[in-house]
């Protein structure tokens, strides 16, 4: 087996330093019988970022099989969240790639580990599920409150304004995307004004 091993560290200084996470992914690979294909170090990153250059370089060399399993010090280190990490999981399955995180003693190749994969799919599904009912609450009450939800409407067009669109459009003055824009109003609202007045002002002048 071709290990791929994945270490972060928040901050550079102060102590922290990914080398006890290199040095216990070196020896569990020994105990393992596999073979470091690559090690991906992010110095300095916070995992909250959504971009860290090592870790999607570690998913670039997973889509070109360049190795059979990911080995992580724990799953905070590698995901920034639940959906994040198991959306992971779902590209190395889809590869053919396990995954193994020391400290939580997860292993994809084993029943037990194919066990928490299922469980975090459940969670995940359950925060999107929870996430989408806090919004729709916070829109009930704000409708409750008396607030309006979405866009709010356009300027309501008078007579003289309706009038002037149309023969601003029919003169050739001005399209009907420009005449929404100078108005406030959609696309539709200006063609059917133009319609309103097409009678009226897309005829020649009478000569006296």
């Amino acid at each position: 087996m071709r290990a791929a091993i994945y270490a972060r560290v928040s901050t550079t200084g102060n102590g922290q330093s990914p080398e006890m996470q290199l040095r216990d992914f070196a020896e569990y690979a020994k105990h393992r019988g596999w073979t470091v294909a690559g090690e991906y170090v992010d110095l300095g990153i916070s995992g909250a970022k959504d971009k860290r250059p090592e870790l999607d370089r570690l998913m670039a060399d997973a889509h070109k099989r360049r190795f059979d399993v990911v080995v992580v010090w724990r799953f905070d280190r590698f995901a920034r969240s639940v959906s994040h990490l198991l959306r992971a999981l779902e590209t190395f399955q889809a590869l053919g790639i396990e995954f193994v995180s020391l400290s939580e003693q997860m292993d994809t190749s084993t029943p037990t580990g194919k066990m928490i994969f299922t469980v975090l799919g459940a969670v995940a599904e359950l925060e999107r599920s929870l996430i989408v009912e806090r919004v729709r609450a916070g829109m009930r009450n704000a409708r409750a409150k008396g607030a309006r939800i979405g866009r709010p409407p356009r300027t309501q067009l008078s007579p003289e304004d309706k009038k002037e669109i149309a023969e601003a459009y029919w003169r050739g003055k001005c399209s009907f995307r420009g005449l929404a824009k100078k108005f406030d109003t959609s696309i539709g609202t200006v063609q059917r004004c133009a319609a309103a007045y097409q009678k009226v002002f897309s005829a020649p002048p009478t000569s006296r």
